[in-house]
């Protein structure tokens, strides 16, 4: 699998390394441009617009997985539940169920999204998703 297609093809099956690779991508490059927004190198505007311009990429990667696992890559869907859940204002209930629905309940779908994902192998021999896992070819052509 080339670098294009990893990151911005729906199509197709990675394992856990490239996965893990691009998670680990995305925490570098968030981290380093809020860092640069908040010693004021770069508006915060800019550093959020890096974050919407990864959101492709990022569901590419999390929809390959995915369909490594044999799941649709709707299942997504769940961490953008979660963040909703985490930025709603919960204010007007009890205070149980404002960490309930605001903390508890998102971070137990991510918690449960990063084991699936990262931890278990995916399904051996092809699925309805395809082949095989495929590698990411990170050197190029010539490699």
């Amino acid at each position: 699998m080339t670098l294009q297609q990893w990151c911005f093809s729906f199509r197709g099956r990675i394992g856990r390394r490239d996965f893990w690779i691009w998670v680990l991508a995305w925490m570098v490059l968030m981290t380093a441009a809020f860092a640069l927004a908040q010693y004021q190198l770069i508006s915060m505007q800019s550093a959020a617009f890096f974050l919407v311009f990864l959101l492709w990429p990022t569901t590419a990667v999390l929809a390959k997985r995915l369909h490594d696992r044999g799941k649709s890559g709707w299942w997504g869907l769940l961490l953008v539940v979660a963040w909703l859940m985490m930025a709603g204002n919960w204010g007007m209930l009890a205070p149980i169920w404002q960490w309930g629905i605001g903390r508890f309940i998102p971070t137990l779908i991510l918690v449960m999204m990063a084991i699936d994902c990262g931890a278990f192998l995916g399904t051996q021999g092809e699925n309805r998703f395809g082949k095989e896992t495929e590698t990411v070819n990170f050197r190029g052509r010539g490699a």
